[in-house]
């Protein structure tokens, strides 16, 4: 963990100009489509969706349209930016692609109470907002570590109409220990501990353990100030309350699904996708052999590939 504990005096510095509250994610700020607003270099297009309880989630779209869809779903501490090479990535180019901030994390609004993070229907309602502002009509969800459960919250509240499939990458579908390693359990109690030292040492020890390969220096430190972005609230709401097991909702799923997972992931098992695969005929896992708990940035050109190739089959489904 020295690599982690040698960039965080760096990335504590600039924390707090990044921690500003955005005006996009200011509280009262109504929901409109990606369409409405002003393109960002790149072609990038803001958007703010409102969930069921008020809270305003910042996202933003690229790509044609009328293009077939693809909603990304970020992890744990992270944010809309853990998706940066695939919204890079040429082999993604025909297609639209959208990402959010989860609540709690990076832009998005940040409620107070824990109680705010562990309704899993409170997560579907999200994707169900973001769906609706960026007017989506069949995307593909793909949803790394919690984004995997948040994707499987959304089916399980507001069922696969809609969804063209789905790809879970190092996804959490089911809280057990057998399916989780114990340095992922580990984490739940010192990223939630009351002491702050603590918990400051916990997130960057819990980022490097995302990858096997280890980001850039520079790469790293960014990572480090979206983590330290995110709402105390969000992992204690997110862990210290049972949440439902994800597998009959997966398993009752009829669309396809593509599993993606690094060989090197010191978080979540193989098994939890191995698991996922079982449930339903043809469902691919594809297991990448030089990554961590990141294949889409550690592995990026391959994760593009095969996005690309699962949305296409899934939109002529």
């Amino acid at each position: 963990m020295d690599y982690a504990r040698r960039h965080l005096v760096t990335a504590l510095a600039v924390l707090g100009a990044a921690a500003l509250p955005p005006r996009m994610a200011q509280a009262g700020a109504p929901a409109r489509a990606a369409t409405g607003d002003a393109p960002r270099p790149g072609g990038r297009e803001a958007f703010v969706a409102r969930s069921a309880d008020g809270t305003t989630l910042a996202g933003e779209a690229a790509g044609d349209p009328g293009a077939p869809e693809v909603l990304f779903i970020h992890g744990l501490r992270q944010s809309r930016l853990s998706w940066d090479r695939q919204f890079a990535d040429p082999a993604l180019g025909a297609f639209r692609l959208v990402r959010f901030d989860l609540r709690g994390h990076g832009d998005s609004d940040k409620p107070d109470a824990p109680a705010s993070y562990a309704d899993p229907d409170l997560w579907a309602d999200d994707v169900a907002a973001v769906i609706a502002a960026a007017r989506l009509r069949r995307p593909v969800l793909v949803g790394w570590s919690l984004g995997g459960y948040v994707a499987g919250a959304y089916l399980r509240k507001h069922g696969p109409a809609g969804i063209a499939g789905i790809n879970l990458v190092d996804a959490v579908t089911r809280l057990s220990p057998d399916l989780l390693t114990p340095l992922a359990g580990s984490f739940t109690v010192t990223a939630t501990s009351p002491d702050l030292a603590t918990r400051v040492a916990a997130t960057a020890d819990f980022l490097a353990a995302c990858f096997h390969r280890p980001p850039s220096d520079r790469d790293f430190q960014r990572m480090l100030v979206v983590n330290g972005m995110t709402a105390r609230a969000a992992n204690e709401g997110f862990v210290r309350t049972p949440v439902p097991d994800l597998e009959p909702v997966f398993a009752a799923y009829a669309g396809p699904v593509l599993l993606t997972h690094g060989a090197h992931d010191r978080l979540v098992r193989q098994a939890m996708a191995e698991r996922i695969q079982a449930l339903g005929p043809g469902r691919r896992l594809s297991v990448f052999g030089e990554s961590g708990h990141s294949p889409f940035y550690e592995e990026p050109e391959r994760f593009g590939r095969e996005l690309a190739a699962f949305v296409a089959a899934a939109a002529k489904a």
